[in-house]
């Protein structure tokens, strides 16, 4: 039977830790399953060009669900949407495990993931409310990057030691995400009996999204984060070309761990924001948005190992500052217009646009023969530009 939840409840309810902790189990499932994922591709000899291919199947499953997967999470308890998709990574791992089609295997993940994504956000606004949903947004992302980075050095490190066994692990690890689930209550559904025929969801989607684009509040926290996300994704492949040009260093350990001085500051930067930050001053979040531009230009600019790490955990802490808030600004609002998963849903579909036209953008400049170093700092300098103008267009 449904439930009502007290939005009102303290921070760390029940509820809230339980919808956390999956979090956590989930998000450490997809990051070790790749790195496993790929040591499979090595060892079925499978050419480098398909490595790339893996990431794009699973990002291109975000693009091609986002007109459903915001309706699902919005007709049927979101605790039980959640627990639905986790069980669909689970049966994705052990397709994997079993010796069949990796590129299957992890697909499957990857729709269970973008369903995922929509309703584990959306609870948030259903468990919480007000000043604390920012915080909400903060205790989520920061469970989602400590999960990152544990998730990633134990796929690396699983798949080295023993590849079955760390195949293994991740299937265990999403079971535990089911679980954690289970302590969910089933809340009511926000928006129960919308048409499931398959024109009609699509036209609800665009309906949606034409919606969010139009109010002031939810196009600017749509475009920030799409940005952002975009600029994430193209930082870190990014690393892998800057590093042997700027200090000198070809091992494949200190990109990684480069990239994981920029999760810690996003802890870091998510947390300033839980404290500093409310749905009434979000636009003090854009300084911060401008910031990372222009220290992607100076890090683009280091020779120093350590230097690079101290600059790239402040882009970190800079960019939690900024995502955070957007996203609890979005939640708010579209829990209000369309639906709290609907408005996700869209946010997911923006945000991976923008990963795949940035990459696509990236790629070209390493095509043309651009420099590393160069790239990077026209990077920084287009992005603290582009968000300077979203400022500008917000305020006026």
């Amino acid at each position: 039977m449904s439930q009502a939840v007290n939005s009102n409840a303290p921070l760390l309810s029940r509820n809230m830790m339980a919808v956390i902790v999956a979090q956590f189990f989930s998000a450490f499932g997809d990051n070790a399953l790749l790195f496993a994922t790929l040591a499979v591709l090595k060892n079925q000899l499978y050419p480098d060009w398909s490595q790339p291919i893996l990431q794009m199947m699973f990002v291109a499953t975000y693009i091609l669900l986002a007109p459903f997967v915001g309706q699902m999470a919005d007709s049927f308890a979101k605790g039980r949407v959640m627990m639905f998709a986790n069980s669909l990574k689970l049966f994705g791992a052990l397709v994997i495990c079993f010796g069949f089609n990796p590129f299957l295997g992890y697909t499957l993940v990857g729709i269970g993931a973008a369903s995922y994504s929509p309703a584990k956000y959306g609870i948030l606004t259903e468990i919480t409310s007000g000043e604390r949903l920012v915080k909400a947004n903060g205790l989520m992302e920061s469970s989602t990057i400590a999960a990152i980075l544990l998730g990633s050095v134990a796929g690396g490190i699983l798949a080295d030691w023993n590849l079955l066994a760390g195949l293994i692990v991740c299937a265990l690890t999403y079971a535990l995400a089911v679980v954690a689930n289970i302590f969910i209550p089933k809340l009511r559904a926000a928006r129960p009996g919308q048409s499931w025929k398959f024109g009609a969801m699509f036209r609800s989607f665009a309906d949606s999204g034409l919606l969010l684009w139009r109010n002031g509040e939810t196009r600017f926290s749509l475009l920030g984060t799409s940005m952002f996300w975009g600029a994430g994704v193209t930082l870190r492949f990014l690393l892998v070309l800057w590093v042997p040009v700027a200090l000198g260093i070809t091992d494949n350990k200190t990109p990684t761990t480069l990239n994981a001085m920029v999760a810690i500051g996003i802890v870091m930067g998510a947390a300033a924001a839980a404290k500093l930050v409310t749905l009434e001053t979000v636009r003090r979040c854009m300084p911060a948005g401008i910031l990372i531009g222009v220290m992607v230009v100076v890090f683009s600019l280091q020779t120093s190992l350590l230097n690079a790490y101290l600059v790239l955990m402040l882009i970190g802490a800079l960019g939690g500052f900024f995502v955070v808030p957007l996203n609890a600004l979005l939640q708010e609002r579209g829990k209000d217009s369309v639906g709290a998963g609907n408005a996700i849903a869209v946010q997911n579909f923006g945000e991976n646009i923008a990963m795949l036209v940035m990459l696509g953008l990236y790629t070209l400049a390493v095509r043309l023969g651009a420099p590393a170093v160069a790239t990077g700092i026209g990077f920084g300098g287009i992005f603290a530009v582009a968000i300077a103008v979203l400022w500008w267009k917000s305020r006026k």
